[in-house]
């Protein structure tokens, strides 16, 4: 069973849903978000997702937007998110790591290598936000083979006969894009994302996680119950960006300011 199945099956246990806070690597540099990373855990996530910076995010909104490019002018890799993951193991081996990126910087670093070295690195899943569904051959075997899960997207407009297929392969969770648009922009009703659990609960067993537009510690927990997981992502990289100086250096009190917020979360989603 992999870290991922393992967490929701515990969940499912103490019957609540999950906490998936996100952080963006090197924001605004590596120490800062490793001390994120070191202290979500502790802080009340469940799993964890980290955005791999970008220079053509298509997904993101500006907050996320501006992340990825404090990660880049701080001259973040690839490689660099591997390695914080493999630090971030040395300390823990339960919490489940999940990477959120883009096609294109896994295809310039090689995707067998790419599976190869995130699976031994600790990663327990790969968000790829462009991949499409057809081209998805291209690196399912090699996270396959490496124990990673592949989590598919599904939106509001993958309409019944998609989503089978879109579903086809994916495994540890699903990701419930709750609205059309980018990150951060807006949120969608509690009453929409009821109306929409039923028609994915049909099509998979696997977990569902409710992500763009999870804002604030009502909306997680709402979220967290309506399906089975809650990802806020641009709410944090909000308050890390009202604690960065004119540079953009991180003052100090930031890291303390996120998790505080992390916090209220995982107690909104554990009420």
């Amino acid at each position: 069973m992999s870290r991922i199945a393992a967490r929701f099956a515990e969940l499912k246990r103490q019957g609540r849903g999950a906490l998936i806070p996100f952080l963006e690597a090197w924001d605004p540099d590596r120490t800062t978000s490793m001390a994120l990373l070191r202290g979500m855990p502790e802080a009340g996530a469940d799993l964890i997702e980290i955005g791999m910076p970008f220079t053509d995010p298509m997904a993101d909104g500006p907050i996320i937007q501006a992340a990825g490019k404090r990660g880049l002018a701080a001259g973040v890799k690839v490689a660099d998110v591997l390695t914080m993951v493999r630090d971030f193991r040395m300390d823990d081996r339960q919490t489940p790591v999940i990477l959120m990126g883009y096609l294109n910087p896994i295809l310039s670093y090689g995707i067998e290598r790419f599976c190869t070295d995130a699976g031994q690195a600790g990663v327990d899943g790969l968000i790829i936000v462009d991949l499409p569904t057809e081209e998805a051959d291209m690196l399912l075997p090699y996270s396959n083979a490496n124990g990673i899960d592949f989590i598919r997207l599904i939106a509001p407009t993958t309409d019944d006969a998609r989503l089978p297929h879109v579903l086809n392969g994916g495994s540890g969770f699903v990701y419930y894009v709750s609205i059309t648009g980018i990150t951060g922009t807006r949120s969608a009703t509690a009453e929409d994302l009821a109306t929409a659990m039923p028609r994915l609960r049909q099509a998979t067993q696997l977990p569902v996680a409710i992500g763009f537009g999870v804002r604030t510690p009502e909306q997680a927990g709402a979220a967290s119950r309506i399906a089975d997981a809650a990802v806020v992502a641009s709410a944090l990289i909000d308050t890390l960006s009202a604690h960065l100086d004119a540079d953009g250096q991180a003052l100090p009190g930031a890291v303390d300011a996120v998790l505080n917020q992390v916090r209220a979360l995982a107690v909104a989603v554990r009420r």
